[in-house]
């Protein structure tokens, strides 16, 4: 798995904590998992009696879910036996529940997790007694009685973010931030719920920006929302809002909040969640809500029989090869437009090649075209070829900022040895390939007449260029950039 940014240093102890090891370059952090449970397994398995005789039964060929990989560890189907070893079994049931990146799912949730990847005989009734004599479940989770009134379901939505149910936890301990609640929203078809910290102050507009940028940006505008009477939602602000997106706002019966039973239930399985969070972060409860919203969206929910996250990308296998084609063909297409527009360029290792630079003035105008076009320094040695169309190149200490691989329409063939080359010009060159031109001296002066008015004008000889290549400028234009310029001259 590749990232862009920064791990937090907590996660990375967790990932310690779960043998996974972290690597981290200068644009992408990869995780890499280390074999050491799945070496204590493979070392216990030969222990096991009863894996024993599943060998001796595959051996025969009695044995057709099971297999051995080429370091003799057993598996059925694709999942690892796991052999009769407490401290082995008890590791996974403890990672699997305690750990911050599950947050004390319940047992069904739990086992169908764990069996994507393990087994070992009469699996489930450990798993259940794990959940059922952990401390922070005991203490946490709210006991489910039997309510009054018989349910009224509504009508299943015919597709995904369709239907939405919205509503708050509140009550919870204020954040560095200024958290202190939580604004909930799922989708009643697929059970994907995102998770939004809010403050209680926030007003109805704030909500509104918070409900576009991060609802509707990944899910469009749905049908229907389902919530309670609360008033977040009564308000006339909102309202409006949904009269403008053509929103039906279904509100509750009075005084029974379960008719929106949905978000009801998540709200209790994420205040579960949060609670297991702060028994062991304290109350930063709002840096743990991206893991809870994860945990909650990855895990198996019985209703769907599959994950949140099964349900809402169940066809993106078969749409993600579609795409990869149009992808190829796309590709082919603007590299073959693209090749009619340019020329192949190849260099050798110790070849030298000139690097084009672009400079830069203090002024925002010029009033002559092409005396912004770059120049080349160097010349510098091949050191290596990265690719078909990069190279690293042998750059001076002056220029130890700046990156040593470029590309070839950075570089310009050097025809003569380099001893016959000037030296480098002291050009100050940035990361950018960019340098600063400064005005050498006013060589003359001019108005230039319009139809409204008169304007003065300076030509100007630049650094690193000849008096031929001056530039009219805007004389109050340089005077404000470069006043020194102007000591000896009349204003």
């Amino acid at each position: 798995m590749a990232l862009g940014f920064q791990m937090p240093p907590e996660l990375c102890e967790e990932f310690e904590s779960l043998n996974l090891g972290f690597l981290s370059h200068t644009t992408v952090a990869a995780f890499e998992a280390e074999p050491t449970l799945e070496e204590e397994i493979n070392k216990y398995q030969k222990e096991d009696e009863k894996l024993q005789e599943i060998r001796e039964s595959l051996k025969k060929g009695e044995a057709p879910d099971f297999k051995e990989d080429e370091q003799g560890t057993l598996w059925y189907k694709n999942r690892i036996c796991v052999p009769n070893v407490d401290n082995i079994r008890k590791l996974i049931l403890s990672e699997a529940h305690d750990t911050a990146y599950s947050i004390h799912p319940g047992s069904t949730k739990m086992y169908y997790d764990l069996k994507e990847r393990f087994w070992w005989p009469g699996m489930k009734r450990p798993v259940a007694e794990y959940v059922a004599v952990c401390d922070t479940c005991q203490r946490v989770k709210a006991k489910h009685q039997r309510p009054a009134g018989l349910l009224q379901p509504l009508k299943v939505p015919e597709w995904k973010w369709e239907e939405i149910t919205m509503d708050f936890v509140v009550g919870l301990p204020r954040t560095q931030k200024g958290y202190n609640s939580i604004w909930v929203v799922v989708d009643r078809l697929t059970k994907v719920a995102h998770f939004i910290p809010v403050n209680t102050t926030y007003s109805g507009a704030r909500l509104a920006e918070l409900y576009i940028s991060r609802i509707v940006c990944l899910h469009g505008v749905p049908k229907k929302i389902i919530s309670d009477r609360g008033s977040q939602f009564t308000s006339r602000f909102w309202e409006q809002l949904h009269d403008s997106l053509d929103t039906k706002l279904r509100f509750s019966t009075a005084y029974h909040p379960q008719t929106d039973g949905q978000t009801e239930r998540t709200n209790q399985v994420l205040e579960d969640m949060l609670r297991a969070c702060a028994i062991q972060y304290g109350t930063s409860w709002d840096k743990c809500l991206p893991y809870a919203e994860f945990s909650y969206n990855n895990s198996y929910q019985a209703s769907l029989k599959k994950s949140p996250f099964e349900a809402l990308y169940e066809d993106a296998e078969q749409q993600l090869r579609v795409v990869h084609e149009n992808l190829k063909i796309a590709q082919s297409r603007q590299k073959s437009y693209a090749d009619n527009r340019r020329r192949e360029l190849n260099f050798k290792v110790e070849d030298f090649v000139y690097l084009k630079v672009s400079p830069m003035r203090g002024v925002r105008r010029f009033n002559m075209k092409g005396k912004l076009a770059p120049r080349y320094i160097g010349p510098f040695k091949v050191l290596e070829k990265k690719c078909e169309v990069a190279y690293r190149l042998e750059l001076p200490p002056n220029l130890s900022g700046v990156h040593d691989v470029f590309h070839v329409s950075q570089l310009k063939k050097c025809l003569r040895v380099p001893e016959e080359q000037a030296p480098l010009e002291d050009l100050n060159v940035q990361e950018d390939l960019t340098y600063t031109e400064h005005p050498v001296k006013i060589l003359e002066t001019s108005k230039r007449i319009t139809r409204n008015k008169r304007t003065k004008m300076c030509r100007v000889q630049w650094s690193h260029h000849t008096e031929k290549e001056a530039t009219w400028e805007r004389e109050d234009e340089m005077r404000k950039a470069y006043p020194d310029l102007f000591a000896n001259q009349p204003i």
